[in-house]
């Protein structure tokens, strides 16, 4: 049964209430069309994230604008110049981020990363390592993966990666691939469905950038 807004909008407010790392967060929820607007304050980056993660979950949920603001309370509040030293340590002692592979540059809270890796989980584990630091407002990952030598069957792999994936219904998802950059088309049934298929797109060998253009059916 296709969800109405008020319905949808109840569904993520329950959610939100519910997952503990967001907690009495003051944030705001709309629902049209199965997109759902987030708005608001949230007291640090690691609560905004968690609650952009909750609504994700909810069924029906198409798609998700994101206006949450992250407003520091004095307590949390950090310098630039000691920000950055944890930012470097976190990197620095994340077994999943390869040795001087992530520079960061940190302005007004907010954390950029930049650098060069092997795979799209040490990406992952770059951003995942500083999100939940003190003091951090934001974060913008520029993380690339390297460009590295195509594999002549990585389209046969993430179909077959697809296929093992209980979650996914792999008959629903199509895929294209050239040079390295992989293609995601069709239908999927849920938000947490469609980063799946990402996460399995991005586990083949020789695969340097994923275009999700999969659509949540509801």
């Amino acid at each position: 049964m296709i969800k109405t807004d008020s319905q949808l909008q109840r569904d993520v407010i329950d959610e939100l209430r519910w997952d503990p790392r967001v907690g009495s967060e003051e944030i705001g929820v709309a629902a049209k069309n199965g997109v759902v607007t987030l708005s608001g304050q949230a007291s640090s980056y690691a609560k905004k994230y968690a609650a952009v993660r909750a609504a994700e979950r909810v069924a029906g949920v198409r798609a998700i604008a994101e206006e949450v603001t992250v407003v520091l309370p004095s307590s949390l509040k950090r310098t630039d110049t000691d920000l950055a030293h944890s930012v470097a340590a976190v990197l620095e002692w994340d077994v999943n981020v390869p040795n001087n592979s992530v520079k960061a540059r940190v302005e007004d809270g907010w954390v950029w990363l930049e650098g060069d890796i092997d795979w799209q989980y040490q990406s992952a584990a770059a951003e995942r390592a500083v999100r939940n630091l003190t003091g951090v407002r934001g974060v913008t990952n520029l993380v690339q993966v390297k460009q590295r030598a195509s594999v002549a069957d990585v389209k046969q792999r993430i179909e077959k990666a697809l296929e093992r994936h209980a979650e996914l219904d792999a008959r629903q998802i199509r895929v294209e691939t050239l040079d390295g950059r992989v293609t995601l088309r069709g239908e999927v049934r849920s938000w947490a469905e469609r980063q799946d298929a990402e996460w399995a797109a991005w586990g083949a060998p020789g695969v340097s950038a994923v275009q999700d253009d999969l659509v949540v059916r509801v």
